[in-house]
């Protein structure tokens, strides 16, 4: 029921922010000045280094309002938050990683979730922050259906063996030679972008960095 209260208000009046969700003025930006001064963002883009992407920044940490926001992101319809979410990535590729990738694109949801949730939330993270970075994003990755969701698998060797082999690139040429940035919305653990820069470094990709909206510590 809150799921469906939430997708309503959101529908209804897209003018809250989207942390405290409380109303602002038609035509302001959608995260309120308080909650923007208070925003948990990283030190130096949060870097960390995967076991097979050279680095991932985050724009914030994965906690509190935003922790809230980013599920009602990606598991209550809240798409219109893409925007906002965007804005805010874009800005911490600009500063971090400006001038070290050819290509833009996202780690995507198999074909049979996108289709239960309707969209794919990484996908219009992608989107969004490459137009305000003038780069089109390209889909480089498809995701083998089947697989159980990260969240819901446990320990960290838990979430890398579930994710092995889970992607595959349906065209190599495109990303021979390359040096892709991938986006997604979370980064935990780290298994998910790892398989995913594996998978792409075995295809002939020269090197994977990673960007996501948000971190844990």
């Amino acid at each position: 029921m809150n799921k469906l209260i939430n997708w309503f208000l959101d529908l209804v009046y897209p003018t809250r922010c989207i942390l405290c969700r409380r109303f602002l003025t038609p035509g302001r930006p959608r995260i309120c000045p308080a909650c923007r001064e208070r925003m948990p963002r990283t030190e130096d883009g949060g870097r960390r280094r995967g076991d097979f992407f050279s680095e991932c920044v985050s724009a914030l940490y994965y906690e509190g309002t935003v922790r809230r926001a980013i599920q009602r992101y990606k598991f209550d319809g809240a798409q219109v938050y893409d925007e906002a979410f965007g804005e805010l990535l874009a800005s911490c590729i600009y500063e971090h990683l400006e001038g070290e990738y050819d290509i833009l694109s996202w780690v995507p949801l198999d074909a049979g979730r996108k289709r239960s949730r309707g969209y794919d939330q990484a996908e219009l993270l992608a989107r969004d922050a490459g137009r305000r970075l003038r780069r089109q994003p390209v889909s480089v990755l498809q995701k083998r259906r089947g697989i159980r969701p990260q969240s819901k698998t446990g320990a960290p060797e838990k979430r890398r063996a579930n994710i092995a082999g889970a992607y595959r690139v349906p065209d190599p040429e495109r990303i021979k030679g390359k040096r892709i940035l991938l986006i997604d919305d979370i980064v935990t653990t780290g298994s998910t972008l790892s398989e995913c820069a594996k998978t792409l470094l075995l295809a002939g990709a020269e090197d994977v960095r990673c960007a996501t909206l948000a971190s844990t510590r």
